[in-house]
């Protein structure tokens, strides 16, 4: 099974990405790049993968979903309880992955996270379905349970308490990523890929550089 998956091969020749062509602030490159996902039909084109650090330095990543993004970073929401919750907690850095396959091409941010205030959490937290704000009121994030009937039955409890106008948890809300540094990969032919890494300097300024593949 193991010689079959070293002699996958694929060659990368969709598209090319040159310094010249690219933006100078990353956050228009990735706009770019995410509305080209979007356009493109990928699957889930706002999944990307969160990793964190603990405390013992033992790291973890997770699939999350993007749910906004601006000079002031790159937005997510959790339940702040669970294992990401308490890892962001002791360790405030962490690493972010766009993977869009069909189009040959990865994004990588870095940088300290913070919580977003609450009210923006709270505007968030409504705009969603009711099934999903019940939802976070159902789920004990990362805890062990016994079966789904657990879920099923905390949902049913809140639906009842909450009615149709259940209030954000307390421990669930939005994370923000502040970016000091992105990279942007664009598969090419013979592995020779495009790599662009952008690094902040200060205020707002970037230093943009191509890094061997």
């Amino acid at each position: 099974m193991t010689h079959h998956i070293a002699d996958l091969r694929k060659s990368y020749e969709r598209a090319e990405l040159d310094e010249k062509a690219s933006h100078a602030d990353p956050l228009h490159q990735f706009d770019q790049w995410l509305k080209e996902a979007i356009a493109s039909d990928v699957p889930e084109p706002n999944a990307m993968t969160l990793a964190t650090v603990s405390s013992s330095l033992r790291p973890s990543s997770r699939v999350v979903l993007v749910k906004g993004y601006d000079q002031l970073g790159i937005t997510w929401y959790t339940n702040y309880e669970s294992r990401k919750g308490r890892e962001l907690a002791g360790n405030p850095f962490a690493a972010l992955q766009f993977h869009w396959v069909e189009l040959e091409r990865v994004v990588r941010i870095e940088g300290l996270v913070e919580k977003v205030s609450p009210e923006e959490s709270d505007a968030y937290f409504h705009s969603r379905p009711l099934d999903s704000r019940l939802g976070a009121w159902a789920s004990p994030q990362s805890e062990v349970i016994s079966g789904r009937a657990v879920l099923v039955s905390n949902a049913a409890k809140y639906a009842a308490q909450f009615l149709m106008q259940p209030p954000r948890p307390p421990h669930w809300g939005g994370y923000r990523l502040k970016p000091d540094n992105w990279q942007f990969w664009q598969g090419r032919k013979s592995r020779l890929h495009d790599r662009l890494r952008y690094t902040l300097i200060k205020d707002g300024h970037w230093q943009r550089d191509r890094l061997a593949p």
